[in-house]
């Protein structure tokens, strides 16, 4: 139980991992999958930035007498990777507007009968 409670960030990314990816594969409603994506990526971003972190390290600026710092790499690699994410959340709420103008309806199971009947 101890072993949990000193990797409690790392636990916790991994039940956001599994919330998010239950989420986007259980439910039909495409805005929900939208939540269950961005979960995960908030999940993987909690992930990275907790390893560059180092308990009783400084931030990355060189003052006199400090030798132990934090790296930076995770957090600028995660900086970009949230830059991504929001670009790929809007443009998936972008089709999901045009989906919605087109069908009518969010639910991927009646967009997928609509399609079928169409055709």
């Amino acid at each position: 139980m101890t072993i949990l409670f000193d990797n409690f960030i790392e636990v916790a990314s991994i039940i956001l991992f599994a919330i998010g990816f239950t989420t986007l594969l259980v439910h039909n409603n495409l805005i929900k999958k939208i939540i269950g994506l961005n979960i995960m990526d908030t999940s993987i971003f909690l992930y990275f930035i907790s390893i560059g972190y180092i308990d009783g390290a400084h931030a990355p600026i060189f003052t006199e007498g400090v030798t132990n710092y934090v790296n930076p790499v995770p957090s600028g690699l995660m900086l970009t990777g949230i830059v991504v994410a929001v670009s790929i959340t809007a443009f998936a709420l972008a089709l999901i507007i045009r989906l919605h103008s087109i069908y009518g309806t969010l639910e991927l199971d009646e967009i997928m009968k609509i399609r079928e009947d169409g055709i």
